[in-house]
């Protein structure tokens, strides 16, 4: 099988999102199935000169989309064993920010167009092109309609994976139709147009062979109304090719016995995880007390990961003997709570706004409980590096996070966590306050992490469901 994964981002060439991250190790692990796999990003200007310096200028060309021709650079190099290929055009990727810019439609038009011709310029033979979200949603419909006389690129199968359905690549309708030179009443104009505008994520959904997203539960909910961003009756229509397959983590990564950020390297034992904690109260100013419990956060700071729930019940939990660290940045409200916090809770509470990989590093060896009570959660990362570093979760039961994380149950001692149902902020707080309790009976608390420790959330098993769906269709 000879596969390319076409990605907006990807670990560690540049990255906004949990997008990157499986697009960094996904890959890793098809090779490891013995998938041919490839991966095709832009070329960013954010790209980091250490990585730029293991490609090498291939050829370029012109790319025809609208009335436009465009300059398209091709780079080709080789990232942990995986071929990689960048399009280059410093017009629309030579940015500050991957996203988020008034021209988006034009940038990833072109994105989508590049890709394809790239593949006439490179001769590359292809039976699957794996797409990922609204910034790849178009290729299914270029081979469809734009490539469907090229022999060679009519034959490949598409795959269309939907890691959340919440960023659509929403349009304007004219717009999107001057830019791939259709009519409004043509067919494939009709298969983006969404309620008067021209949706990215629907094109990819409309005309991909198969879809699959991030988790089984995950892809229940989006067929509902609620978690369907008005495109459960389109997914609903196209149930029998969507698959949920749940995401993993790179354990090379993710790897306390390795990770160079963290004070005391560890693997099951909770005394050297312990000095991590000591270590993070320092940095942060935080009185240094082993025996305090440490709730961690690493997230953005968006309604999506439930901080809405965080509001009405800080100052009771702040009650308890524990502290509160939160790295993350979004939507000022969240940002300015969290801050007033510190200020009110100086000695309980640390707020560091912004991203950074060491910080998260240390937070996660250093929290005993990790905080997750998102409203919708395609899949969820963070709930899996904090089992792998031994923290024990607390998520609401949505998406990826039911599908990984299972409430402890006193009588038959299993589960690697602790969850609840209802996205109500009272119920979040009584299950904290229960698993504060089971914190204080330290043989039932190293039974839970040892719950967790047994798990494996590593790609291989994903990567074989991969392999299985392009073998169904390519």
């Amino acid at each position: 099988m000879n596969v390319l994964f076409v990605t907006s981002e990807a670990v560690p060439l540049a990255k906004t999102g949990g997008l990157a991250d499986v697009a960094g190790a996904l890959p890793k692990a098809l090779k490891q199935e013995k998938v041919n796999v490839s991966v095709m990003l832009p070329k960013y200007n954010t790209i980091e000169e250490k990585w730029l310096q293991q490609f090498t200028f291939v050829k370029d060309f012109k790319v025809q989309f609208g009335w436009r021709e465009q300059f398209c650079g091709i780079w080709q190099g080789e990232i942990e064993g995986i071929p990689y290929y960048l399009i280059e055009n410093e017009f629309y990727f030579y940015r500050d920010q991957l996203y988020g810019y008034g021209d988006d439609a034009e940038r990833f038009v072109f994105f989508n167009v590049a890709v394809m011709e790239a593949l006439l310029q490179l001769q590359l033979q292809l039976d699957v092109i794996h797409c990922n979200d609204w910034q790849t949603g178009l290729i299914p419909l270029l081979i469809k309609h734009r490539y469907k006389e090229n022999e060679n690129l009519a034959s490949i199968k598409t795959i269309f994976t939907i890691h959340n359905l919440m960023y659509q690549g929403v349009f304007n309708l004219d717009l999107m139709c001057e830019l791939l030179g259709m009519n409004s009443w043509d067919e494939a104009c009709k298969g983006i147009e969404h309620y008067g505008d021209a949706n990215m994520m629907k094109a990819g959904l409309q005309f991909a062979d198969k879809i699959t997203t991030v988790s089984p539960t995950y892809a229940q909910e989006i067929q509902t109304e609620y978690y369907g961003e008005c495109l459960n009756g389109l997914l609903q229509y196209r149930h029998d090719d969507l698959v949920g397959i749940i995401n993993g983590i790179d354990e090379t990564i993710f790897d306390p016995m390795a990770d160079p950020y963290i004070a005391t390297p560890y693997r099951h034992s909770l005394a050297r995880k312990q000095k991590n904690k000591l270590d993070l109260q320092k940095e942060l100013s935080l009185p240094i007390d082993a025996k305090v419990p440490i709730l961690g956060v690493v997230s953005r700071l968006v309604e999506q990961k439930g901080f809405d729930l965080f509001m009405p019940i800080m100052d009771e939990l702040l009650e308890q003997n524990i502290q509160l660290v939160v790295l993350g940045s979004g939507d000022e409200k969240y940002e300015r709570f969290f801050y007033e916090l510190t200020l009110r809770y100086p000695n309980k509470v640390c707020f560091w706004r912004g991203y950074s990989e060491r910080i998260a590093s240390k937070v996660y060896a250093a929290s005993d409980i990790f905080l997750m009570p998102s409203r919708f959660e395609p899949c969820g990362l963070s709930q899996l590096i904090a089992l792998q570093y031994r923290a024990v979760p607390i998520v609401r039961e949505t998406g990826g996070l039911k599908d990984t994380i299972k409430a402890y149950n006193e009588y038959t001692c299993e589960g690697n966590g602790f969850s609840f149902s209802t996205y109500n902020a009272h119920e979040f707080l009584f299950t904290i306050k229960r698993a504060l309790e089971l914190y204080n009976d330290k043989a039932v608390w190293k039974r839970i992490v040892e719950n967790g420790a047994r798990d494996s959330y590593s790609w291989k098993h994903s990567a074989n469901h991969y392999k299985q769906l392009y073998r169904l269709i390519g």
